[in-house]
């Protein structure tokens, strides 16, 4: 199976006409509103709408009421709602059946322990995303470009899909793919020139290079 690719913070036509262009299987809108790829219900449904069909939908929200995320869900019709706060699997599961949709669930990473919590999430959500753990007083839990220690989830097995996030660009996805041994990474600020801007050239590439990556790991004949 080819690694699965993430572009999240899509905040332009030009990032979702490149995200598509390049491949990506899915596509990330944030509704948290402390982030600088925050959108508004409208701005999200427009690019909805031009990705739709061409790859998976995904809405990113931290610690939301449920107001909130139905706003998300109606706005995007998703096929994730993203939980990247500190929702407990309680939690998880009362999204899940409320709106009926698919959960990714972020686990922030800094050290081993971390890990503790995956077993009770990966009863409830139908995706995982490894990030690292954000920085104190951060506004918003990812998409700050830190990184953890990768080997953390090698040799690891878990029941649920799952996708590496946090300080991963073109030039390290290949290396982090390797030490993580990773069926999938999700990548935000990597492929941008400032805080909430997309470059296409860096979509493409990095999606290149996740190929590359995904090429290097096929046995020769």
């Amino acid at each position: 199976m080819s690694i699965q690719v993430k572009i999240c913070g899509i905040t332009s036509a030009d990032a979702a006409d490149a995200a598509m262009r390049a491949g990506a299987d899915y596509a990330g809108l944030v509704f948290h509103s402390g982030s600088p790829r925050y959108l508004q219900p409208e701005q999200a449904s427009a690019l909805a709408a031009r990705i739709r069909g061409r790859s998976r939908l995904a809405v990113l929200l931290s610690d939301a009421r449920d107001e909130d995320i139905a706003i998300a869900v109606v706005a995007v019709k998703p096929d994730f709602v993203q939980l990247h706060g500190r929702e407990t699997p309680e939690r998880v599961a009362a999204v899940k059946q409320r709106f009926g949709v698919s959960v990714i669930k972020a686990i922030s990473v800094a050290d081993a322990g971390d890990l503790a919590e995956v077993s009770a999430f990966e009863k409830v959500a139908d995706m995982l995303l490894f990030d690292a753990k954000a920085p104190a007083n951060a506004s918003r839990p990812g998409g700050h470009g830190a990184a953890f220690d990768w080997q953390l989830l090698r040799g690891r097995t878990f029941t649920r899909p799952w996708l590496l996030a946090g300080g991963i660009t073109a030039e390290n996805v290949g290396r982090a793919i390797r030490a993580a041994e990773a069926p999938g990474v999700d990548v935000s600020s990597g492929v941008e020139t400032s805080p909430g801007i997309k470059s296409s050239d860096m979509i493409r590439d990095f999606v290149a290079a996740v190929r590359a990556a995904e090429f290097a790991k096929e046995p020769q004949a």
